[in-house]
């Protein structure tokens, strides 16, 4: 397994967001997460991504496993361009030094590389943080809403890009309110309800 959680519950003060989640992600996965705003979804993720811990209950993820993140805040700095907002990260993930000129041209963000990423439409945003997510080649991809922003060009070429990591042998846990493309790709569903699977 690339993550297990056991019976876990993560509380906001008093008030458990999720209660008692239990799910496995093994290689060549694709989770798919589910469920209506405040369900627990994006509480669950930032628990998978390491930026929380649960409050109870076990989350197994071993040291070794390489993560890809992509939440809704997209995380970038907004005075650094693209190109520069990569090499920045993929220098903290220890990806070889060409790798962001290389997702830049995947993303089809060459033309517009030197650019202030303040100066990016809402959709060009999300690609450069898709391939901050991607940059890595990371073992477990935790992607919150990867779609937002996405044209249909863009939206193909991110399940093409899922399809590939899940081919090599990536996990992958996200969520999406655009059902029929993350059904596409999905191996499993896990539906929340008030921080409960259903």
């Amino acid at each position: 397994m690339i993550v297990e959680a056991a019976g876990v519950w993560k509380y906001f003060g008093d008030f458990p967001a999720l209660r008692d989640v239990s799910f496995r992600a093994g290689p060549g996965s694709c989770t798919a997460l589910l469920g209506p705003n405040g369900a627990g979804k994006t509480t669950l993720l930032r628990l998978l991504a390491r930026l929380a811990r649960p409050s109870r209950g076990q989350l197994t993820l071993p040291e070794r496993v390489r993560t890809g993140y992509l939440g809704h805040g997209l995380g970038l700095y907004e005075s650094l361009s693209a190109l520069e907002n990569l090499r920045f990260w993929g220098g903290l993930y220890g990806a070889p030094g060409a790798a962001a000129q290389a997702w830049l041209e995947r993303v089809g963000l060459t033309a517009v590389a030197t650019a202030p990423v303040r100066d990016y439409s809402r959709g060009m945003r999300q690609k450069v943080a898709l391939g901050r997510a991607f940059l890595h080649a990371p073992d477990l991809l935790v992607l919150d809403e990867p779609f937002t922003g996405l044209d249909q060009a863009s939206v193909a070429l991110l399940q093409e890009l899922l399809r590939e990591a899940l081919d090599r042998g990536a996990a992958i846990v996200l969520s999406s309110h655009q059902i029929p493309e993350v059904l596409a790709l999905a191996t499993s569903v896990l539906r929340l309800e008030q921080g409960r699977t259903v």
